[in-house]
Parts: C-alpha cells; structure tokens; sequence
C-alpha cells in the first residue's frame, strides 16, 4: 500500500470551526473598536470647529461666528475672507467624518453671537452610539450611551 499525503477531511472541518470560533470572538471586539475610534474623531471634530469659531469671531469680529461650514473652510485662500476663511479642511467643511454627520446650527444675531455643533452617526449603532454637540461656549456634550435626539445645554458635558 502506498503511503498517502495530506489531511482527512475531518481534520481540516476542525480546522475551519476553529477558526470561525476565533473570528466569532474576535469581530464584534473589532466593531466596537471601530466605533470608539469614530466617536473620539467626532469629539475632535468638534473641538476643531470650535477653534475654526473663535477663530473666525476674532478675524471677522463685525461678522461674529460663521453661519455655515463652508465659511469656515474654502478653496480660494488667496486671501481668506468671510465667506472662504480656511480654517478648517475640505473634508470637515463638507459635513461628513469618520462616520458622523456635523451639522452647524442656530446661528443667531447680528453679529452672529451664538452657534450649535451636531454631531450624529450616519448609521446609528454601527459608525457610532452616542451623538455630539457644542454650543458658543465650547464645551462639548454627549446625550448618553445610545441615544439619538435633541442636544441642548442641559446634555451632560464630557469628562
């Protein structure tokens, strides 16, 4: 009889359920993982929004804060104005990051004295669990682990 090379097909079943056990571990910790990263890029977009304010409130004090996102950002810096000020990406000026929508909101007054910041997952439970929000003031809020609505100023700061 000739020798035979190779594995019998319950050692490679065995194989295969071994590994779809480790992947099973393994992916729902990577899921969470992913959306901790995303929530921590929206608290830092946020923070950079609020710089790119009182930025702009400095630069163009008889304007205030800007009224729109595209104010903030621009493609024509050459020189930056109130319209185009530069101050903060192309990517951050459209509205969308690292899966979260960011909204610029209740801009009121002349000049524009107050401003609201909303941060909210795209795919609510899968790019993130908790929405974002900052006010004039610069503190930034989250309105609790999975929960999506109203952000005000009654919203629990961050720590």
């Amino acid at each position: 009889m000739r020798k035979q090379k190779g594995f019998s097909l319950i050692e490679l079943l065995i194989v295969v359920a071994i590994i779809l056990i480790i992947a099973a571990i393994a992916i729902p910790n990577l899921l969470r993982a992913r959306i901790a990263a995303n929530e921590s890029a929206a608290v830092a977009s946020i923070r950079t929004l609020n710089t790119a304010q009182v930025s702009y409130n400095s630069a163009y004090p008889t304007v205030g804060f800007a009224g729109t996102l595209p104010a903030l950002g621009g493609t024509t810096c050459t020189p930056p104005d109130s319209t185009s000020a530069c101050l903060i990406d192309q990517q951050l000026q459209s509205g969308r990051k690292s899966g979260y929508t960011i909204a610029l909101s209740g801009v009121t007054g002349t000049p524009k004295a107050t401003y609201q910041f909303i941060a909210t997952p795209t795919v609510p439970n899968q790019t993130g669990v908790r929405q974002f929000c900052s006010f004039a003031d610069g503190v930034i809020r989250s309105n609790g682990s999975n929960a999506i609505g109203t952000c005000d100023n009654t919203v629990t700061p961050l720590q």
